[in-house]
């Protein structure tokens, strides 16, 4: 059975290791919306021993300090459901009271219409994201 996340990056790479990359993800009207992807084919965060789930986990909370620094969002939404991609994964996305789906979920049916200004002006910010990621993940290896 094909799995895009085995067979494709899943997005443009921020970051990796052995066991995870970080990715921003190309979600049109999202810009900044990253994903913790484990590389290994696993579909369920309880398939990891003790350490990877807390060096995954430990990841998830560094890319949202990323995101947050460069996005400057108004909240951000942590999901992994693996519904539709049955590969370990963490969505962190960040959240605006103007995107077009506030304050339902990025899936669910658009609430509005977001003005092209205000994505490309987002577009812009992630932009610092390779840096901000970087740093967050540097700072998590020396101190783990």
């Amino acid at each position: 059975m094909a799995c895009v996340f085995c067979d494709s990056e899943g997005g443009s790479v921020l970051w990796r290791d052995a066991s995870l990359r970080v990715v921003l993800a190309d979600e049109p009207g999202y810009p900044g919306f990253c994903r913790v992807i484990w590389n290994a084919h696993v579909a369920e965060f309880s398939e990891l021993d003790a350490p990877s789930r807390a060096h995954l986990m430990e990841t998830v909370a560094a890319v949202e300090r990323a995101v947050r620094r460069v996005m400057k969002p108004g909240k951000i939404n942590l999901a992994s459901l693996g519904n539709q991609v049955p590969h370990l994964h963490w969505h962190v996305i960040p959240r605006y009271a103007d995107d077009a789906h506030f304050p339902k979920p990025v899936w669910a049916s658009a609430e509005r219409d977001v003005a092209e200004v205000r994505i490309n002006e987002r577009l812009v910010l992630s932009g610092g994201l390779l840096d901000a990621v970087n740093e967050e993940m540097s700072g998590l290896v020396a101190t783990g």
